[in-house]
């Protein structure tokens, strides 16, 4: 089991900057992905990053390159998505995920933290 923990979200003015953390634990997590995830009302949930803990791979979708960064503290077992020159469009619930490397699916999931941004 991984038990995962999001923190950081709230209000933001539009162009501004906010960082979400995500706390893991429960298992040895080096052979994990960490992923973030946004569910914005009446959409469905799209995939935002992800990072392996070991190694420098890390993925982002086309809305967020650019503007967000994804990164992990190894020694903390957190997970980061720094947030820059964010949109209205960016209002979600951010969700942090974790899989296994070998699986496709994402097995393990946070409460969600609400990112607001008004413009």
């Amino acid at each position: 089991q991984v038990q995962l923990v999001e923190s950081g979200g709230g209000m933001v003015q539009a162009g501004g900057s906010l960082r979400l953390s995500c706390a893991a634990s429960g298992r040895t997590l080096s052979s994990y992905v960490m992923g973030w995830f946004r569910q914005a009302p009446g959409k469905e949930r799209e995939f935002v990053a992800e990072i392996r803990w070991s190694g420098v791979y890390s993925y982002y979708a086309d809305s967020v390159k650019g503007r967000f960064t994804i990164s992990r503290d190894n020694a903390k077992n957190t997970v980061y998505l720094q947030m820059n020159a964010v949109t209205p469009e960016d209002t979600a619930v951010y969700y942090c995920a974790a899989r296994s490397v070998s699986n496709i699916k994402y097995d393990y999931w946070g409460q969600g933290t609400q990112v607001t941004v008004s413009a």
